[in-house]
C-alpha cells in the first residue's frame, strides 16, 4: 500500500540509532552532530502478528509471508527549518510524502550525547518541532489562497468552496494549532488533500529513555517521559516508550539472544515491536489473510474496506471482478482447530460485495475477469 510513518525529531535524540534498530542493521549514520542524515532512508519491515504463526500451525503450508510497512528515517529538524534553516525545507518535502509521523523526543540524560538546544526538555523541543512543521503547512495554505483568488472572482464554485476550507486552517494555524485540529467533511477533506499537510497527519511520540528506565514499568520514574505521557494525554496523541540504545544492541543478537537479553532487563515486549504495530494503528489499518498449502500470507486494508478493495490488494483483477469472498475469522480457528472443523461449525461463509473486512479474517476470494 505504500504506507510510511516518518520518524522525526531534533538532531542526537536517538532517530537514527532507532531506525538502524528497525533496519536490524546500520543504515542510517548515527554520529554525534546535527545533520549527519542528509537524504531520508526508508526501510520497509515485517509487521509483528502472532496470528500468522498460529494460522500456520494449523494449515502446515510451504512458507509465510508477513505484510509489510515502511519507516523513513528524516534529518534533524531544527528551529527556522520552515524558512529553510539547517536543509529545513528539504526535510518537510520528505515529512509530507509519509502517511503518519513518528516525532522521537529525548527523555534520556547523557553528557557525551550533546542537545542541540543545551539541555533535555521534551515539551520545548516538541514545540519547536511542531511550530515549524505549522508554520510550513501556513505557507502552503496562504499560498494556495492566493492562487485561487482569480477564481474566486470569477466565481467559480469549487474555488470558492476550497477557499472557504482554507480559511478555516489558516485561521487554526495562524493561533497555534495544528490542522488536524480542524474538523472537516470527507468533502471538504478531498479539496484540500493535494497539500498533503503535515500537521494534519496523525502523530505518535516516541520518548527515547534511557536504559534504567527501561524495564517493567521504570519509565513512569523517568521524568522527562512522565512530562512527555501527560503532554500526549492532553492533546490526545498515542505515546510509547523506547530505548533505542536497547534496541540497537537488541538488533545485533539472534532471536534467542534478544529473547532472553529482554528478559534480563524485564522487558515483556521489544519496543520496535510496539512501535511497528502502533504506527499500523494509528493509521487505522488491519490485517487480513489468506491461508492454504502454498503459503499463509498477512495483507494490509485500511480500516472498513470492503471485500472487492481488500481482493484488490492482491491484485487489481480480483477487485475488477469479485464474486464472493469464502471468510472465516482467525479466532474460529484457534478455537475449533482445523478448517473442517470450523466448516462444521458452520463459520465458513460467503461474504458478498458489502461485506467489511475484518481484522483477523482469513479469506479466499471467488473472481471472474
Amino acid at each position: 500500500m505504500g504506507l510510511q510513518c516518518g520518524i522525526v525529531g531534533l538532531p542526537n535524540v536517538g532517530k537514527s540509532t532507532l531506525f538502524n534498530a528497525i533496519m536490524s542493521k546500520v543504515q542510517a549514520q548515527a554520529a554525534n552532530y546535527p545533520f549527519c542524515t542528509i537524504d531520508p532512508n526508508v526501510g520497509v519491515v515485517e509487521v509483528p502478528d502472532e496470528r500468522m504463526k498460529k494460522i500456520s500451525e494449523y494449515i502446515k503450508p510451504k512458507s509465510q509471508i508477513p505484510t509489510h510497512f515502511e519507516f523513513v528515517d528524516i534529518a534533524g529538524l531544527v528551529k527556522g527549518a520552515s524558512k529553510g534553516e539547517g536543509l529545513g525545507n528539504q526535510f518537510l518535502t520528505h515529512i509530507k510524502d509519509c502517511s503518519a509521523i513518528a516525532h522521537v523526543v529525548r527523555c534520556f540524560e547523557d553528557g557525551d550525547v550533546i542537545h542541540v538546544n543545551g539541555s533535555v526538555d521534551p515539551i520545548r523541543d516538541i514545540e519547536v518541532i511542531e511550530t515549524e512543521l505549522m508554520l510550513a503547512d501556513l505557507s502552503q495554505v496562504e499560498k494556495k489562497i492566493d492562487r485561487m483568488a482569480k477564481l474566486t472572482k470569477s466565481g467559480d464554485k469549487v474555488a470558492i468552496a476550497t477557499v472557504a476550507v482554507l480559511e478555516k486552517l489558516n485561521k487554526a494555524l495562524g493561533e497555534g494549532k495544528q490542522a488536524r485540529s480542524v474538523s472537516l467533511t470527507p468533502e471538504e477533506n478531498a479539496l484540500v488533500k493535494d497539500l498533503h499537510l503535515i500537521t494534519a497527519k496523525p502523530m505518535l511520540y516516541v520518548g527515547n529513555i534511557n536504559e534504567s528506565s527501561a524495564g517493567s514499568g521504570s519509565e513512569n520514574l523517568n521524568p522527562h517521559y512522565v512530562k512527555l505521557a501527560e503532554y500526549a494525554t492532553k492533546t490526545g496523541a498515542k505515546v510509547i516508550p523506547i530505548c533505542a540504545k536497547v534496541e540497537a544492541e537488541l538488533a545485533e543478537l539472534d532471536p534467542e539472544e534478544r529473547v532472553a537479553f529482554l528478559k534480563d532487563l524485564g522487558i515483556a515486549e521489544a519496543g520496535l515491536s510496539k512501535l511497528i504495530r502502533t504506527a499500523y494503528e494509528v493509521l487505522g489499518l488491519r490485517t487480513y489473510f489468506t491461508a492454504g498449502e502454498k503459503e499463509v500470507r498477512a495483507w494490509t486494508i485500511q480500516a472498513g474496506w470492503k471485500g472487492p478493495q481488500a481482493a484488490g490488494v492482491i491484485h487489481t483483477d480480483f477487485e475488477r471482478g469479485f464474486i464472493c469472498a469464502e471468510t472465516y475469522h482467525y479466532s474460529d480457528l484457534m478455537k475449533h482447530g482445523s478448517l473442517a472443523k470450523v466448516k462444521e461449525a458452520g463459520l465458513l461463509r460467503q461474504e458478498g460485495k458489502e461485506y467489511v473486512v475484518q481484522d483477523g479474517d482469513v479469506m479466499l476470494f471467488r473472481f471472474n475477469v
